[in-house]
């Protein structure tokens, strides 16, 4: 839009272009960013922001994340870590042999119990099992492998 065009033009003339003479054009009137949470703007924070200011909980010197840290699988995708040609392959096998997985080696400490698992035995290495996972495992016939 060419300048000629603006309202800004018709305002030059009047004192105040457009923004009043009591409420004044000052560059920040309340504050920058988020100044007076808890004082001009408080109603406006307890309004929109709930629990925005205060703390929570305990707290904890130094926490390392290394120690906590604890990647999962459900029992429902174990099957497709092994791949579809080589449950095949243990599905015809009649000698009672089972596929091993190591979910160490896939970058995961933790076997959980959600989904459904198909009646064929397994054998599942980690390093921790929730109690569904294990019944359900055992339950097709396969077995929970603790490693340190």
């Amino acid at each position: 839009m060419p300048t000629a065009s603006k309202k800004h033009r018709k305002e030059r003339g009047g004192m105040h272009c457009g923004n009043g003479r009591i409420g004044k054009h000052r560059k920040h009137a309340s504050g920058r960013g988020n100044a007076g949470g808890q004082h001009m703007h408080r109603i406006a924070f307890d309004k929109y922001h709930p629990g925005y200011f205060g703390k929570v909980g305990m707290r904890y010197f130094h926490y390392k994340k290394n120690p906590h840290h604890m990647t999962t699988v459900n029992v429902d995708k174990l099957w497709s870590m092994v791949g579809l040609e080589q449950r095949k392959e243990y599905a015809k096998k009649t000698d009672g042999t089972a596929p091993l997985i190591d979910l160490t080696q896939f970058g995961i400490f933790k076997c959980l119990g959600k989904g459904k698992l198909p009646k064929q035995a397994i054998a599942v290495k980690a390093k921790f099992f929730s109690k569904e996972a294990e019944i359900k495992i055992k339950e097709a016939g396969g077995a929970c492998i603790l490693t340190a």
